[in-house]
């Protein structure tokens, strides 16, 4: 039996000038057929703006149809009269928890929709206590969610709605600001939930391995639904997957490019690790020329090279006891935190240590790469950078200027350090686009002429169409209002570009257009970059150099080879490798003559193809 069925569903977002009359008029569904069995996992994927969050809004009763109807187990949507019993039925994780944190307390907030249902007191608390242990968050439960970071607000909302027991979750972008350990706990609750609970799940995601556990896939595009089928037969499809700007596991790329190479014998529609790797084994037999052992040497080999093992606060290499480069003497411009401390709300019962004698430099030309579990300290870290936020003690240089001294010219390092927000509508606020972006330069005291100037080229840097510009930054798909956002900071013509998530709501193709953009700011006009992000594989590909954060310490700092050779450390700490690089590891540990070092697809096609044309 149905639990979700839509017939002809079709929806206009209509926007209106300040005399109410029609400004223009958007179709974001055209005709929409879907119908979700009770206990089914499926996954829709599509590029930003295909229609994937408004369809998750009619299934909730958030939206209502312009035309067609949307049915919730056999009720009508558009009858207000079902649409308490539709989301306790069918319960909604948005893409940003701060559009469902309500409660001032975090055990209150979950506790929250449960006590709205009438449920007994004392369920009410032993459902909160369940809900908070599966997300990991128990220990936070007398926290102000105020005081948590973006993902750790997520892990709450989550709890909230696994907490009122729904019979159906609809799941928009529930990880994009989760660590890889969060990501992981998330996507497990939701396969335990639905194949214990036989809850359903709706999951929207741009993660391509979260989904391949889903029974079917459902791919949208301009609103309507492009492709539907399993895993393996949407995966198989690569080449059509990139023209609606998706992508595949990185296991399935990686088979997808040795076949291209002339590994044919491999299968198509590879979706994990272990399937790959055993289809290689099985395939290749003669390239398993090493004895099956581990890869201890060369693990000993890559942390000599840094300079010995890890201990409890990181390496104890000379590389993390000083700051890198040759000091604040030099004449090299540079960023550099010297035993920085940051205490929220000090003195108060509500006290927490974010940063903790943070010490390290950017120097010019860097493309460092900011990771850390959920919490760690990053966005606090990169607050510091332009002085939104001030360390409780120690001290910050640009350019060999301290940013404290009293007579520094705070305005003067925010043009220089433009910092994109890990949410972007915390940056745009005015009528439409072009204002928004318009609004840095002008403000740093441009002429009207080159602030103009400034904007249409940040725009269109951004890859924004043109006639997007006109319209309100609210309007706009989550990975939109990053672009704006980006464009923004980018109109500022800074020295210096933080991004603090940048890629969390970008589809595929969005994510990589961004941060190759990143990249060409970075070589073409030496700006120097700090991206923030829980994405192992975007640092690899994009970062020369890598600071781990831990418990607002600075745990490990090398490049990214020799930070993921330390897989046991980062998973201990809630992060993980490239998924490309467990692949390595475990094709050596078969035997493969291989790099366990590679980071990236190009380096492990490489690799792989040699060990197997050398056998």
């Amino acid at each position: 039996m149905a639990i979700v069925e839509t017939h002809d569903l079709s929806f206009d977002y209509i926007r209106r000038d300040d005399e109410g009359n029609v400004a223009s008029i958007n179709r974001a569904l055209n005709d929409v057929e879907l119908s979700v069995e009770k206990g089914e996992f499926i996954a829709i994927l599509g590029g930003n703006g295909s229609g994937k969050s408004t369809l998750a809004k009619h299934i909730n009763a958030i939206l209502y149809p312009t035309e067609g109807y949307v049915l919730v187990d056999g009720k009508d949507t558009s009858d207000e009269a079902n649409t308490l019993d539709i989301r306790q039925k069918a319960g909604m994780i948005f893409q940003n928890p701060d559009n469902q944190i309500i409660g001032s307390v975090v055990e209150e907030d979950v506790g929250f929709g449960p006590e709205n249902m009438g449920i007994p007191t004392e369920d009410i608390w032993a459902r909160v206590e369940e809900s908070l242990k599966i997300l990991g968050m128990w220990e936070y439960r007398k926290h102000s969610p105020m005081r948590l970071s973006g993902g750790q607000k997520q892990r709450v909302a989550i709890a909230g709605v696994v907490a009122m027991h729904p019979e159906c979750i609809i799941m928009d972008e529930p990880t994009a600001m989760l660590d890889p350990a969060g990501r992981k706990d998330v996507i497990r609750a939701a396969r335990a939930l639905n194949d214990v609970e036989k809850v359903t799940i709706i999951l929207i995601t741009h993660y391509m391995e979260e989904v391949v556990y889903a029974n079917r896939v459902f791919v949208m595009q301009d609103g309507e639904i492009k492709l539907t089928g399993t895993p393996r037969e949407i995966f198989s499809r690569v080449e059509e997957l990139e023209g609606l700007r998706l992508n595949v596991p990185q296991a399935t790329r990686l088979a997808y490019e040795l076949k291209k190479r002339g590994l044919t014998q491999l299968p198509d529609g590879i979706l994990t690790e272990k399937e790959l790797v055993t289809e290689l084994c099985r395939c290749f037999p003669a390239a398993r020329a090493l004895p099956a052992e581990s890869n201890a040497h060369r693990h000993a080999e890559l942390t000599a090279s840094m300079g010995g093992e890890l201990n409890d606060q990181g390496y104890s290499s000379e590389a993390t006891q000083q700051v890198r480069g040759s000091g604040i003497g030099d004449n090299v411009k540079s960023i550099i935190l010297d035993h920085i401390n940051y205490i929220y709300s000090k003195g108060t019962s509500d006290e927490i240590k974010a940063l903790d004698d943070v010490s390290f430099e950017i120097r010019t030309g860097d493309f460092i790469g900011l990771i850390g579990h959920t919490g760690s300290g990053k966005s606090t870290l990169v607050q510091h950078l332009d002085g939104l936020l001030k360390a409780t003690s120690g001290h910050i240089y640009y350019n060999g200027e301290d940013i404290y001294d009293k007579d520094y010219d705070m305005r003067a390092l925010r043009g220089k350090v433009g910092l994109v927000f890990q949410y972007p509508e915390h940056q745009l606020f005015e009528e439409d686009v072009f204002k928004d972006v318009c609004f840095g330069p002008k403000n740093m005291g441009m002429s009207d002429k080159d602030t103009e100037l400034a904007a249409y080229s940040a725009l269109k840097a951004v890859k924004l169409p043109d006639d997007l510009f006109y319209v309100s930054p609210f309007e706009l798909s989550g990975g939109q209002k990053r672009r704006v956002a980006i464009a923004g900071v980018l109109a500022m013509k800074p020295e210096v570009l933080v991004l603090d998530e940048p890629t969390a709501g970008l589809d595929p193709e969005g994510r990589d257009e961004i941060l190759d953009l990143v990249k060409e700011l970075h070589d073409d006009q030496g700006i120097t970059v700090v991206l923030v992000s829980h994405s192992m594989e975007d640092v690899a590909n994009y970062a020369s150099h890598i600071i781990v954060l831990e418990k607002g310490r600075v745990y490990m700092d090398g490049t990214p080879k020799e930070i993921f050779s330390h897989i046991e450390e980062l998973e201990n700490i809630g992060l993980a490798a490239p998924r490309v690089t467990y692949i390595m590891n475990e094709l050596y540990k078969r035997g493969f003559e291989v790099d366990v070092t590679a980071t990236t697809i190009p380096e492990a096609v490489n690799s792989v193809i040699g060990a197997v044309w050398n056998a």
